[in-house]
């Protein structure tokens, strides 16, 4: 199971999405395959490849976040954050640790405090796109899209065009039910060529939200196997069948509009 699995499952209960977003790009001993390709079982065994490092070297930076972050991918919060805080009380004026280290509390659902320590570690005179992006991405869990927007578009102004800022403004649009906006930012994110597959999975699941299946499951046959692509669509098909999401986000769009 890939990580387009679990945004659907978060985009669908409307909540988590950013914290899913925020990863690197490629964890383990195979550097040219993300984590947004992985398979469960290719997560579980990147899990215990980084545990084994950390065991030996619980002290080393890159080691220490590239654990947690893989252990928030594979479901577990609680221990991400154990990582992090031990990583934060080695290294704490290090301002990736202390964005990873937010990045964990807010998987863990400490908002308030994820939020803090994020705007801690950034810093006016020497202005970081990534802390903002993920200081939106966590204001937006906080149910404050508006905010999380003012962020996000701040963080363009350093790094225009940046698909992963557009992404997450796409999937901040998402939350408030307004798939055509959301839509547009992530079209126009999967158009740089850096974009990421996490951009493009991201734009297929509002795709599908919108009952275009078949177009959702070609956009993630980009990235995943297609027997993969094809059981996310299903899934989702299946989910928004049985909550009526699809429905209820096109009635609070409509709502929105009176």
């Amino acid at each position: 199971m890939a990580l387009f699995w679990l945004l659907m499952t978060a985009a669908i209960t409307i909540s988590g999405c950013a914290t899913d977003r925020m990863t690197t790009g490629s964890i383990g001993k195979s550097p040219k395959k993300t984590v947004a390709t992985m398979t469960m079982s290719e997560l579980h065994e990147t899990r215990a490849y980084w545990n084994k490092l950390y065991s030996k070297k619980p002290k080393d930076k890159r080691i220490g976040v590239n654990y947690a972050n893989i252990l928030r991918m594979t479901g577990r919060n609680e221990q991400a954050l154990a990582v992090m805080q031990q990583v934060a009380i080695t290294h704490p004026e290090d301002r990736q640790v202390l964005a990873a280290y937010g990045k964990a509390l807010a998987g863990a659902g400490q908002l308030p405090k994820a939020l803090g320590v994020i705007e801690r570690a950034y810093t006016p005179d020497n202005p970081d796109w990534r802390l903002l992006s993920a200081q939106g991405a966590i204001l937006d869990q906080m149910s404050q899209p508006e905010e999380a927007r003012k962020v996000y578009r701040k963080a363009l102004d350093i790094r225009p065009n940046e698909p992963s800022i557009l992404s997450n403004l796409g999937m901040s649009h998402l939350l408030t039910g307004d798939l055509k906006t959301s839509e547009s930012y992530l079209r126009n994110a999967i158009s740089s060529p850096v974009a990421d597959s996490r951009v493009r999975q991201n734009l297929a699941l509002v795709v599908g939200l919108q009952g275009r299946f078949g177009e959702a499951e070609k956009i993630a046959s980009a990235e995943l196997p297609p027997e993969q692509a094809r059981a996310n669509i299903a899934y989702l098909r299946r989910i928004l069948s049985e909550q009526n999401a699809w429905t209820q986000l096109k009635d609070k769009k409509k709502k929105k509009k009176l």
